[in-house]
């Protein structure tokens, strides 16, 4: 990862900067890594596997039944079985990329499944559907382990009845091109879906079950994190109603979609699996890696490559170019000012931003972030600012981010290209492919929110 990193880095800062921020970067995706997270927090002796401050027995139980959904189920499953394979009994990985693509070498005992992201497709239909079917006869004498991360949500879709896959996938459309933030999305999911909102413990249920969780999610609620399908959801029919309110979807979302909600609003239809719940008393949540993590572990190294480090947030969130002028704001201020560190400087900030699409261009969050500081950095000397999608993939684009520098604005403009018209069309993609900056990463394999770093040299 360093390498890839550093060959973007190397043609948009100096050498000797390109090397100690790849070192940075590259930390902190390492203190991200699915396979690392999993072993810090797991161990195994004999047949006793320590989680936490749980012990499990392996030999106690009939059947250890494994599933993994999300941007990291892949290397989670990986490490999970280099582990424990031989106690495992059958799995299930449900992820955006292929085996192949990952270097994963799963046993034929683990089916798996590739499915559509951020929008569900026919494949998170079939996931889902084999997920329930692994687990249908689950006595209390089976033991299933989940391995959750970011995307889990997209990946596996079981709609309730009377709403279709096809109206699910015009509802995430809208929600995401509105400006919904992931908690309201999800609130909407966990309502019309059976896998969502503790389905996954109701059905596992009297089954144990332990689930690891790579948290995606600012403040890691574990009932957001891939919808909470093995956890207590506390929010309610009345939510999910309100956010589409809030964002004015009632005329665009599908009929059948309404009249589910308003039928469980009304008390007419269950309510998602609520804290006490027994179907919850044999199941450990237990989070293994998150964006505070990865943004300590950069701040740290930072230190470490002479560079005076501060964490600002890991709780990062609005409109993702507003954001974007905001922290060019407190870039200012360090380079003209040596506030809040002096230089050299890294401030690390972490978390997860919107985008309101009003354009048909190309770029996700991370991009367009970017784009919203270029004009408020122009003219500053030996400044970078560098966003990253941890799993490498900002929106629907093969870039992690961008880097920007007080250059970044006039080689713009030497081409003919304004930093505000590709905002306004949300073309952020386009604007760096031309200008130069796309952190071009490859998929991580892992999957903890996103970062942005700040620094003067």
């Amino acid at each position: 990862m360093y390498t890839k990193v550093y060959s973007t880095l190397e043609d948009n800062l100096e050498h000797k900067d390109a090397r100690r921020v790849a070192l940075i970067i590259a930390a902190a995706l390492r203190a991200a890594d699915p396979s690392e997270a999993i072993h810090s927090h797991l161990s195994l002796v004999g047949s006793q596997l320590w989680a936490g401050e749980k012990c499990y027995d392996l030999h106690s139980f009939r059947r250890i039944l494994v599933f993994g959904t999300g941007k990291a189920s892949l290397l989670m499953a990986n490490s999970l079985h280099l582990l424990l394979g031989r106690f495992i009994t059958a799995g299930i990985v449900i992820s955006k990329h292929s085996i192949t693509e990952q270097e994963v070498d799963l046993p034929v005992s683990f089916l798996q499944i590739t499915c559509g992201h951020p929008v569900p497709d026919e494949s998170s239909l079939r996931s889902a559907q084999a997920l329930f079917d692994l687990v249908r006869d689950c006595s209390e004498d089976d033991l299933v382990i989940g391995l959750i991360s970011g995307g889990g949500s997209a990946l596996m879709s079981l709609p309730v009845e009377g709403v279709s896959l096809d109206d699910i996938q015009v509802l995430t459309r809208h929600l995401l091109a509105c400006g919904a933030e992931i908690g309201e999305i999800n609130t909407l999911r966990k309502h019309l879906d059976q896998v969502k909102g503790g389905g996954l413990a109701r059905k596992v249920f009297p089954a144990r079950m332990l689930t690891l969780i790579l948290s995606d999610v600012i403040g890691s609620p574990l009932d957001v994190i891939a919808s909470g399908p093995t956890v207590a959801d506390p929010t309610t029919y009345m939510d999910a109603f309100n956010i589409l309110k809030k964002y004015n979807l009632f005329e665009k979302i599908p009929p059948s979609v309404l009249n589910y909600l308003t039928a469980g609003c009304q008390g007419k239809t269950p309510e998602t699996v609520k804290p006490g719940d027994p179907c919850l008393e044999k199941v450990q949540n237990l989070v293994v890696a998150n964006n505070y993590l990865a943004a300590v572990h950069a701040m740290e190294t930072a230190k470490l490559c002479g560079f005076n480090s501060l964490l600002l947030t890991t709780y990062l969130h609005g409109e993702a170019s507003q954001v974007g002028m905001m922290l060019a704001s407190i870039l200012n201020q360090v380079a003209l000012d040596g506030m809040p560190v002096k230089r050299p400087a890294c401030i690390v900030a972490g978390g997860e931003t919107t985008v309101t699409l009003k354009g048909k261009g190309l770029g996700g969050r991370n991009l367009e972030l970017a784009l919203g500081a270029v004009r408020d950095l122009a003219g500053l000397e030996n400044v970078a600012l560098i966003t990253l999608a941890t799993d490498g993939e900002d929106g629907l684009t093969d870039a992690a981010g961008a880097v920007i520098t007080g250059r970044t604005l006039e080689k713009s403009l030497d081409k003919g290209l304004y930093s505000d018209d590709f905002i306004k069309r949300n073309d952020s993609y386009h604007f760096f492919e031309n200008v130069g900056g796309l952190l071009l990463t490859g998929p991580s394999g892992t999957n903890v929110n996103d970062l942005v770093f700040l620094f003067a040299f």
